[in-house]
């Protein structure tokens, strides 16, 4: 292939993680983000990335940033399950649910969403240009994409590519038959901070790893401890050369999930007092610690979302316009599977630019054949658990209690039930192999 210039636009996690992988492979790229700079808009929770996650970053940022990443990033921790009683079901071990994670890329982590996207901003000043909201493209008479912004810049590239999540206008223009449709869930988040005070009364099981909360009422709940590393906070300042937010502070993140019909439609989701008074209706019923924990979510991280889902589309002729995570297989964030998706994108994406085919369009379409397969397997996982969290019903929710009360017992019916959908899901595809 010769000399490629490169286009993305959006300037999340995906898009920067091509942006860096591009970088390291010499083809050179431009990112264009509509934001006036990182933090002009709330970043989000913590997330989790897995050993697909993991391998795409290692793959991509040069060898300091991985450090950094590494220096940043709290342990996974293990995966459990209670009930809405405080009662223990399953505690599944990082050594099963993750069994390659003594690799450090091979493993899983905790990552604070603004600590990972100021790490992957870091060294390319000169690549991201803020400020920049997309308006279309328009294909050239030399076969080339020149992008129109609407501050009434055109940029021209041979490639360009939309990374602009699931509002992609990329994705609008180009595909319009893959706008994201209701995925039929209703997610209610926030962030509690462990400080000394709350780590007193907050449940110790749900200090450290992931949990969810089975219960036969109207939704499930979901929790995931963030507990950075000591340094983190200077471990990122010293890798981006900036001022790092405060990356360093423990929190628990809850995420309650209900079917839409138990929203009112004229919720208003700016109100995070409203936002409260529907969760502690809905969970009535539960433990009084759990239902403080609810009620101790910082007012200002009280977040409400009705998540959608990539339909499923033919595949479609390559071309010199392709599309990059939630903006081509929106996740629902019941799978938490959404980073890391895009972030294999990324991954596959700078393999196949960086391998010296005279064919970008073939090279695209090799892309865009992975990037099918796994966004598709990505959805599918989300959507089930969807439905396990939405289940509801004493019957159900009687068969999974007793079915996790035996995983308890034994370490191959833990091993069975809980590892090999993981390992399904993130294990390497040959590609990975093959460029590792």
């Amino acid at each position: 292939m010769t000399e490629v210039q490169v286009v993305v636009i959006g300037g999340g996690i995906g898009g920067l993680c091509l942006a860096q992988g591009l970088r390291q492979a010499g083809v050179e790229v431009a990112v264009y983000e509509r934001d006036r700079d990182p933090a002009s808009r709330w970043e989000g929770y913590r997330i989790h990335v897995d050993a697909a996650g993991a391998r795409s970053l290692h793959a991509c940022l040069p060898a300091p940033l991985w450090e950094a990443f590494l220096a940043t990033s709290a342990p996974g921790g293990p995966i459990g399950f209670v009930t809405a009683r405080l009662d223990e079901l399953v505690e599944v071990e990082e050594s099963i649910a993750y069994p390659h994670a003594s690799d450090p890329s091979e493993g899983h982590y905790a990552v604070d969403r603004r600590a990972l996207r100021r790490l992957l901003l870091a060294g390319l000043d000169d690549v991201v240009h803020f400020g920049a909201e997309f308006a279309a493209y328009e294909h050239t008479a030399g076969g080339r994409v020149a992008a129109r912004f609407a501050d009434g810049r055109r940029v021209e590239a041979d490639l360009l590519v939309g990374a602009d999540g699931v509002g992609s206008r990329v994705r609008r223009q180009y595909l319009p038959d893959a706008e994201p449709v209701p995925a039929g869930v209703v997610g209610f988040a926030g962030k509690v901070p462990l400080t000394a005070e709350t780590r007193s009364w907050v449940p110790a099981v749900l200090q450290q790893g992931m949990h969810v909360v089975v219960d036969p009422g109207p939704g499930s709940l979901f929790t995931a401890a963030y507990r950075p590393p000591p340094g983190a906070r200077t471990a990122l300042a010293a890798a981006t050369g900036r001022a790092a937010p405060a990356v360093d502070e423990p929190y628990l993140l809850t995420a309650f999930v209900t079917a839409p019909h138990h929203v009112p439609p004229d919720l208003d989701t700016d109100d995070p007092d409203a936002l409260a008074a529907l969760v502690d209706g809905l969970t009535a019923g539960w433990h009084p610690t759990l239902r403080r924990v609810l009620a101790a979510c910082d007012p200002a991280t009280r977040g409400a979302s009705a998540f959608v889902v990539a339909p499923a589309i033919p595949a479609w002729e390559p071309s010199p316009v392709t599309l990059l995570g939630d903006a081509v297989h929106a996740v629902p964030a019941t799978g938490g599977l959404g980073g890391n998706t895009a972030l294999r994108d990324a991954r596959r994406l700078t393999q196949v630019l960086a391998e010296g085919h005279e064919d970008l369009v073939g090279a695209v379409g090799a892309y865009e054949t992975d990037l099918r397969q796994h966004g598709a397997a990505a959805v599918a996982d989300a959507l089930a658990v969807r439905d396990q969290m939405l289940a509801g019903g004493v019957w159900r929710t009687r068969a999974a209690r007793a079915w996790f009360r035996l995983c308890a017992r034994s370490a191959t019916l833990r091993r069975v039930t809980f590892a090999d959908g993981d390992r399904a899901l993130s294990r390497p595809r040959p590609w990975e192999l093959a460029g590792s």
